[in-house]
């Protein structure tokens, strides 16, 4: 059964393993093959040996240039030569762009327009063109499914679309072909593309692994959805630090895909986010968003026990400017 095929319904898994492994083949030598972070003080406070696959070291600064790239090289060259269509507050936005650039093609990206200045800056610096829209009253996906039928180009969605999890997922096997056997991994939630992608190779690779998506609590779609069984919607945009973090609902691919695969799902606070940017920032000198920080605020929040086991953590991305990044660490909530 092809990509296409299987992405036809919500009965199956939208990617397998091989998939995974196909992508790793698109990006070698394109994407980079970021560093595993280790911290003493770190295992100390969580009684756990804690692995992080640092992405904000990847292009772009997150995971998304993985999905981002496989799904575009995957076109064929025609089709691909109409140009790419994306919606994104930043990340997957920066993706698109600078994929569309490597391979000489047009890029336009639906984004927020309360999405962080440094992102809107790095998509347009990527040579994009960016259509903003409100995302507490206008629907992103429509006005992206709309703009790539005016233009005549490709919609590359930010994470329910097959060839954007396959590339993600080889954060994860990259994890494990470093550092081997993992008792649990806590993967960075939005969409799901990160998490189903991920999923998909830890489960493969590993069988008895332990895996758990984390979520902003003002935006628990994916646990109201685990809870009940089927995907929940939100009434609008949740509102949390984690921009990358917004969704309203798990896309129905990653969710047909993840549900599966993973133990369940974690929710954390803005604030207990904050203590994990702090953390990296203080204790591993590294820059964190804050939806590239929550997987570890889980852990450190005790929400978890990691207490003698080998645990995987994606540390999803970096993409934050120095004014947001003082703003959000000093403010507390309450």
């Amino acid at each position: 059964m092809t990509l296409t095929e299987q992405a036809q319904t919500e009965l199956e898994p939208a990617i397998a393993f091989a998939d995974v492994q196909a992508a790793a083949e698109r990006l070698l030598g394109v994407a980079h093959r970021t560093p595993v972070m280790t911290s003493r003080t770190l295992d100390e406070m969580t009684g756990a040996r804690v692995f992080l696959k640092v992405e904000s070291f990847q292009r772009i600064g997150a995971f998304k240039f993985r999905g981002a790239y496989n799904a575009i090289s995957a076109l064929d060259p025609e089709t691909r030569a109409r140009g790419v269509v994306t919606n994104s507050s930043g990340n997957h936005a920066q993706a698109v762009a600078l994929s569309a650039q490597l391979f000489g093609i047009p890029a336009t990206i639906v984004m927020p327009t309360d999405a962080p200045p440094a992102k809107i800056a790095a998509t347009r610096g990527y040579g994009a063109e960016i259509v903003f829209y409100d995302r507490y009253s206008e629907d992103r996906a429509a006005i992206a499914e709309r703009v790539a039928a005016d233009l005549g180009a490709v919609l590359i969605p930010p994470y329910d679309h097959p060839y954007v999890m396959a590339g993600n997922g080889t954060t994860a096997l990259e994890l494990i072909e470093e550092v081997g056997e993992l008792d649990l991994l806590l993967v960075c939630l939005g969409g799901g593309g990160l998490l189903s992608g991920c999923a998909t190779a830890a489960k493969a690779l590993l069988p008895a692994i332990e895996i758990w998506g984390v979520e902003p609590a003002a935006g628990d779609d994916w646990a109201q959805s685990f809870a009940r069984g089927e995907r929940v919607a939100l009434k609008q945009a949740p509102r949390t630090i984690a921009d990358g973090q917004q969704t309203e609902a798990p896309g129905r691919l990653t969710w047909a895909t993840a549900r599966p695969l993973v133990r369940g799902i974690l929710t954390v606070t803005d604030d207990e986010i904050r203590d994990a940017m702090r953390f990296l920032f203080e204790r591993m000198k590294l820059v964190t968003e804050p939806s590239g920080a929550s997987a570890l605020s889980a852990l450190l929040a005790g929400k978890i026990d990691g207490k003698g086991k080998r645990v995987g953590v994606t540390i999803s991305g970096g993409n934050i400017g120095i004014d947001g990044f003082c703003r959000i660490i000093n403010e507390r909530d309450g």
